[in-house]
């Protein structure tokens, strides 16, 4: 049976988390400021057609944007599930890439 050590692909097992966390909270933010910055372009102009398209476009970008940050938690409780549970071989050694996470 192929064991793998942590130790080897901790580097990128790091740097996955850190792409999770941006896209976690980056994206969505991002995506309110754009929506936010439209609807202020649309109340300035007065047009109560243009206001209307642009809160809109503000609620598709808000569900959008909770639907991302929900997104990756549930890729992780997905992958959690997945996950081998077997733990380890008694001698620290994980099983799978999951174990390592």
């Amino acid at each position: 049976m192929f064991l793998l050590d942590c130790s080897e692909i901790q580097p990128i097992i790091n740097f996955i988390k850190t792409v999770f966390l941006l896209i976690q909270f980056a994206v969505p933010l991002g995506l309110i400021i754009m929506g936010g910055w439209d609807l202020g372009k649309a109340v300035f102009s007065s047009d109560d057609k243009e206001i209307k398209a642009a809160t809109g476009k503000l609620i598709k970008r808000a569900i959008a944007a909770v639907a991302i940050f929900f997104l990756v938690l549930i890729v992780k409780l997905i992958l959690g599930f997945v996950a081998d549970s077997g733990g380890s071989d008694g001698e620290g050694e994980a099983k799978s890439v999951f174990d390592c996470w």
